[in-house]
């Protein structure tokens, strides 16, 4: 499989006052297209902190960021929140989705930025959501949805414009035991049949058991990277 993902030395410290926290201190990681890739490690060692810096959300002190061989922190802030836009998904532990527009609206957001054809992004939304079971459920809104349709929701729209790699930071992290398993078994199956990217920051047993790779933060940096045995 080729390399969708490369960082090299990606270091990230934050400054408040006079005190520096160094939070990543050079991380070096390639991803392959089509893997599920975890990453775990204790609260506060820097998972979230890599995912937004690998998702463009933030810009590193340091080092590189490469998708497909695009060096992602080269483009000025416009350009970025464009790239980021199509070729990154991301889902969080909270859905985020807007309230008062219903499942289809929610999935087609990111679809409709920068003027796309709102017909076709519609057909796609649509159809995303039919295939992850929820398409009976087009016109509702958030607060009509059971938790975990709220998730689904939310991976549908990370799906939309059909992004090189889907970013999931706790996704499992507000559902009960039911709703966390059957939402890793969706990603489970969009990977099998879509062979879709997925770096995922969890706490979650089920899905590092299940991950191809399982990369383990220690202090800023990686302990561990390890290949699942199948």
């Amino acid at each position: 499989m080729s390399s969708i993902l490369k960082t090299s030395n990606l270091c990230k410290t934050y400054v408040s006052g006079p005190q520096e926290v160094e939070v990543l201190k050079g991380i070096d990681l390639e991803v392959s297209s089509g893997e599920i890739v975890v990453i775990i490690g204790p609260s506060g060692v820097g998972k979230s902190t890599l995912l937004h810096l690998i998702g463009g959300l933030d810009r590193p002190t340091s080092g590189e960021v490469l998708i497909d061989g695009d060096d992602v922190f080269s483009l000025r802030d416009r350009d970025l929140a464009v790239f980021r836009n199509n070729a990154i998904g991301f889902v969080f532990q909270f859905h985020h989705l807007l309230p008062e527009f219903t499942a289809l609206e929610n999935v087609m957001i990111p679809g409709m930025m920068h003027g796309r054809d709102a017909n076709g992004v519609k057909e796609k939304a649509t159809s995303i959501l039919d295939e992850i079971g929820l398409g009976q459920r087009l016109g509702h809104k958030p607060s009509e949805l059971s938790g975990g349709e709220q998730q689904r929701v939310a991976v549908a729209r990370a799906l939309v414009n059909n992004p090189r790699l889907v970013l999931a930071d706790e996704p499992t992290g507000n559902l009960d035991k039911q709703n966390s398993e059957a939402l890793y078994e969706l990603i489970l199956d969009l990977n099998r049949k879509h062979e879709q990217t997925f770096i995922i920051v969890t706490h979650n047993e089920l899905m590092a058991t299940h991950a191809q790779r399982v990369i383990e933060l220690e202090d800023g940096k990686i302990k561990n990277n390890l290949t699942a045995k199948k």
